[in-house]
């Protein structure tokens, strides 16, 4: 009887080997791993930076609703007490005490004050030299504390919310989550708390003390004022009086 046994064909490759060479060909197309990790870095930090660039859009026509020490704060003291109020809702004293206190070249600068800088340098950094816009970006976009990081994300986003928002809006959203006590966030909140009167309502002495406590919220009170309160609060008067004058205030206040 004749053997009709045909030899099979043998296969040329086997599936898996197929799957392991195309594993190697697709890995080698990516590149070496280092630069497939820089590769997704860089998309990260483009993600991140599409999200904050929408909130600084968002932020520029709707109020933010809170922040991260606002939020800490409640969690901590069981709750805050925060009021949002537009700009033509805060007596124009209290816009120009606060600028006066924090930062007399707001309407100069593009978001960082050069000559607050070199003198804060000179001076071995015993002084301040934040300006409003960079509070604001502190406050309302990071976190606070004293790391590299956030300094170094708040020196790119300054900028950017000086590019986007007007003066006017970087003050309004500032006298909206400034800490005046502890608890209290917003010029409204610290107007009924000290004095029982509106923003609208507040005198040039009022708003003066205001301004006073806005370094150390915790340490000093507009209500009980210190006598280095009411001293700082009569140059913080002053120095209203002065910008309104000399036209450091025009970038915030209502055309006449």
């Amino acid at each position: 009887m004749a053997d009709d046994t045909r030899k099979k064909p043998r296969p040329s490759r086997s599936k898996a080997a197929k799957a392991a060479a195309d594993a190697r060909v697709e890995k080698q197309a990516q590149g070496p791993l280092w630069r497939r990790g820089l590769r997704w870095a860089g998309r990260g930090l483009l993600g991140l930076a599409a999200f904050y660039l929408m909130l600084i859009v968002l932020f520029a026509f709707v109020n933010p609703p809170s922040n991260l020490y606002i939020w800490s704060e409640g969690r901590r003291l069981g709750g805050v007490v925060q009021d949002s109020v537009d700009m033509n809702e805060i007596a124009p004293v209290m816009a120009r005490s606060v600028v006066a206190a924090e930062d007399a070249n707001f309407c100069l600068h593009w978001g960082f004050d050069m000559a607050a800088i070199r003198a804060a340098a000179a001076d071995g950094g015993n002084r301040g030299a934040s300006t409003l816009s960079q509070q604001v970006v502190k406050n309302v976009f990071l976190w606070q504390g004293r790391s590299w990081l956030r300094k170094a994300m708040e020196a790119v986003l300054t900028p950017v919310v000086e590019l986007v928002w007007s003066k006017q809006r970087i003050l309004e959203v500032y006298l909206n989550v400034a800490e005046f006590d502890e608890g209290v966030f917003g010029v409204q909140a610290a107007a009924q708390r000290y004095f029982g009167v509106d923003a609208a309502d507040l005198s040039p002495g009022e708003a003066a003390r205001l301004a006073a406590v806005l370094p150390d919220p915790k340490g000093r009170s507009a209500g009980k004022p210190s006598s280095f309160v009411r001293k700082r609060a009569r140059q913080i008067a002053s120095g209203a009086d002065t910008i309104a004058a000399d036209g450091r205030a025009g970038c915030f206040e209502p055309a006449k």
